[in-house]
């Protein structure tokens, strides 16, 4: 059972429109609500390639409704921590030729006794779980250092924890050797520095990662593919082009694919492309079925051109 913690999640709705022009009316081609966060997204992967997973999800308000309503008849797990105040609503537009913007709202503002809940929740299903997932923004009233006093306790249960956020929540995570990170080109710069110019400059910046006590260090980097830095080596995994549809949850769709086939080697980076490619060929956040990963046209590297510039798509 893979457990995934959500801190923040949302309800996401996702409008396609023809072109964004700042100032003007603009009527939508289409729009839809997804249940949205990071963890969130990664265990409705899971539970479309029938891996076990549960969802801890604080959630409150009408919008916290209506998230666990969308979330159970696609069976998603849920472990509800109910909060005073109402769950955030994300907006992002999308234009036809996969441009997109988002619009976050900065979530509710938890009370220490629904921290308290939160992490209590999660250290008393972490034992029973193969991985947990932390990921995603905190919300206001959670201080920084809360994902690595978590990785701490999960440790000490015997548990493994993969990180996936960013800015300061990821270096106080990285200090506390969390058995995987999971960043895109961005948050590894905010982390480790940069610039990534290069394929080398990306696995140089994840082996500082390394260096600090993180396990292995998953880069996903949009159309250029992903990179694992790892104790068997440095690979790069990428995949033809695709029609981007939209980009929202591709990087959580590559963390369920590579948790999905085992979390390590060259078959777990080629699932984690394929299930990349396939969520930005998808709308809204959607994340992909079975049908939609086509995994044999993932190539991996075991020993890649370090030098090989990026393409500069760092989604």
């Amino acid at each position: 059972m893979i457990l995934t913690l959500t801190p923040n999640p949302s309800l996401d709705r996702t409008i396609e429109v023809d072109a964004l022009v700042r100032g003007e009316v603009h009527r939508a081609r289409s729009s839809r609500v997804d249940p949205g966060g990071k963890g969130v997204n990664v265990s409705r992967a899971l539970v479309k390639h029938r891996t076990s997973t549960v969802a801890v999800l604080p959630a409150g308000g009408a919008e916290g409704a209506q998230l666990a309503a969308l979330l159970a008849p696609i069976g998603v797990p849920v472990i509800d921590i109910p909060l005073a105040s109402p769950t955030r609503s994300n907006v992002t537009l999308v234009e036809p030729d996969g441009t997109t913007t988002k619009i976050n709202e900065p979530g509710p503002v938890l009370s220490p006794a629904e921290i308290t809940a939160m992490t209590e929740r999660v250290t008393t299903f972490a034992g029973s779980a193969d991985w947990v997932v932390l990921s995603g923004s905190l919300p206001r009233g959670v201080p920084s250092p809360f994902y690595a006093e978590l990785v701490e306790r999960i440790h000490a249960l015997g548990g493994r924890v993969v990180v996936d956020t960013s800015g300061e929540p990821l270096a106080d995570a990285v200090a506390a050797g969390p058995d995987l990170v999971k960043p895109n080109a961005e948050e590894l710069v905010e982390v480790a520095g940069g610039p990534l110019l290069t394929w080398g400059d990306v696995a140089d910046a994840a082996r500082r990662l390394r260096s600090l006590g993180v396990g292995s260090v998953l880069v996903s980097l949009g159309g250029d593919g992903a990179l694992l830095v790892d104790d068997d080596g440095t690979r790069r995994a990428f995949t033809a082009a695709v029609d981007v549809r939209s980009t929202v949850g591709a990087g959580d769709a590559t963390l369920a694919g590579f948790l999905v086939a085992g979390a390590r080697g060259d078959t777990a980076l080629q699932t984690a492309v394929a299930f990349g490619a396939a969520a930005v060929s998808l709308p809204g956040s959607a994340m992909p079925a079975p049908s939609d990963v086509q995994i044999d046209l993932v190539t991996v590297e075991n020993d890649p051109d370090l030098s090989t510039p990026l393409k500069g798509d760092t989604r």
